[in-house]
């Protein structure tokens, strides 16, 4: 059997890790990826404010795939032919080489499992004039965030000589996701300024399309926190108050100029938000690849929403949010029309938005999309490769393991500066993602598994986890066992 991964990101390198580690030698496992390089992701903060550099964070994918004998190709997905053609039945997916010795050519790789772990498309254009080729910079790859640390280094040289700077940071789009590492980027620059001593000429603002700070893209939760109950909102609140940080909420920004952002609020009004340095998040959407029955007719709807995601065992009726629950959420990530395709990670397209929607009275959508980073992402990768390596070799279409949000927990660190005495860190983990608020009634999550913490352990826990996901990533000895 031949199973085709695309993507190599924390859901496809685990997909593909777990798939060969359990289907052996009697079947190829094949990753498509146009980057050579695995790179791991959280640690792209560190990158930003120069406190890592890009080889500490990333690694060449080449050599760790030779020693697990996986067929690589640097490469990206154009079109999936899940029917094959008039000429040849097999299904297939058609291919462009990124690689330097086979720029531009393409080719058909067959497979009988597919695994779509593409990621998401930094979707810059959709906010004009946002960007590393414009106005702000990224930490969204390790590349954005060398460039986000240059970019840095000009501020504060210019601090240093007398002239105050305006730091913008959070998501640059209405229906951005990801603020929790917006949210880290921006404690680590007051880091880096309180550190010069520089504070007294920074202005720091923090802008987010969230109702409250804290929603983080899952609705907030309620947190247990030294005996206590409270919420993500007072716990970030606090956090920015104490770091002399400003905010703007209920933002959704629409264009960048040189220097100033502009924004349309939740009431309706206009505003605008001037900076020398802009960190903002962009939108989220699928690698636009196109899809084709046997007879060339484009069925890319069928396997896709219309910002690219695929469509996967989720109840996606249109239904009032208060309707919604946790039995919409899919729980093995196969595609409801070809049984022999999933959707791991980003590349999912969510049933509904775990945040309450919000629209402006000029019809702007303006609230957070469901996260599905780090953890989420890189169980659902596992427990697909689980239920194909199962499917394989008990010749049944039946899934053993499930994943879904409704049920899975997930832990996350804000860590804050670096090193081993020199820094702090925000710890938090919530279970379930998705909020169950029949099973919880009270606080739609586990009230004692939904716990936060600040302090210098979840820092040193932070910098940890950096090297313990490193080691996983590069399958050294017992990798396995780690957890995802």
């Amino acid at each position: 059997m031949k199973v085709l991964v695309l993507g190599a990101g924390v859901s496809g390198h685990t997909a593909a890790s777990f798939l060969k580690k359990k289907l052996g030698k009697k079947h190829q496992v094949i990753v498509v990826s146009p980057s050579q390089y695995y790179q791991w992701i959280p640690s792209n903060i560190w990158v930003g404010v120069g406190q890592m550099t890009i080889d500490q964070v990333r690694f060449k994918l080449n050599k760790v795939y030779k020693r697990w004998r996986i067929d690589f190709k640097q490469a990206k997905a154009l079109s999936i032919h899940p029917e094959g053609d008039s000429t040849n039945e097999n299904p297939y997916v058609n291919i462009e080489y990124t690689s330097e010795e086979k720029l531009g050519t393409s080719e058909r790789v067959e497979y009988d499992y597919l695994v779509n772990a593409t990621g998401p498309k930094l979707n810059f254009v959709a906010t004009p004039g946002l960007g590393p080729e414009h106005h702000t910079v990224s930490v969204c790859s390790y590349n954005h965030a060398s460039h986000a640390w240059e970019k840095l280094q000009e501020s504060l040289k210019k601090m240093e000589e007398g002239i105050p700077q305006k730091f913008l940071i959070g998501t640059g789009h209405a229906m951005a996701t990801c603020q929790g590492a917006a949210f880290e980027y921006t404690l680590n620059i007051a880091f880096e300024i309180n550190k010069r001593k520089l504070a007294h000429l920074a202005d720091i603002t923090w802008i987010t399309n969230e109702y409250e700070l804290g929603d983080f893209g899952m609705g907030g939760a309620f947190i247990k926190r030294g005996g206590y109950i409270t919420s993500t909102k007072v716990f970030t609140e606090s956090v920015l108050a104490e770091n002399n940080i400003k905010w703007i909420k209920r933002a959704g920004v629409k264009k960048i100029e040189k220097g100033k952002a502009f924004f349309e609020r939740l009431d309706g009004s206009e505003d605008t938000a001037e900076f020398d340095f802009a960190m903002l998040i962009p939108a989220f959407a699928g690698q636009g690849i196109s899809a084709s029955d046997k007879n060339g007719n484009d069925i890319t709807s069928k396997l896709f929403a219309p910002n690219g995601l695929m469509f996967v065992d989720a109840d996606y009726t249109q239904k009032p949010y208060d309707e919604w629950s946790i039995k919409d959420w899919p729980e093995n990530y196969r595609s409801p029309v070809y049984q022999n395709i999933w959707a791991a990670g980003i590349a999912f397209a969510p049933p509904h938005s775990i945040s309450k929607p919000m629209i402006s009275p000029k019809g702007t959508a303006i609230f957070p999309t469901p996260p599905r980073t780090g953890m989420p992402s890189g169980v659902i990768g596992k427990v697909i490769a689980q239920n194909i390596a199962f499917q394989i070799k008990t010749n049944t279409d039946k899934h053993k393991h499930t994943a879904s949000m409704g049920r899975m927990g997930a832990a996350c660190i804000v860590s804050v500066g670096y090193g081993i005495t020199n820094g702090l860190g925000a710890s938090m983990t919530v279970s379930p993602i998705v909020p169950d608020w029949e099973k919880y009634p009270d606080w739609g999550r586990d009230i004692n598994a939904t716990v936060g913490e600040i302090g210098l352990a979840g820092h040193w826990i932070k910098l940890f986890l950096h090297y313990l996901f490193m080691h996983k990533a590069k399958g050294y000895p017992f990798w396995w066992l780690l957890p995802e």
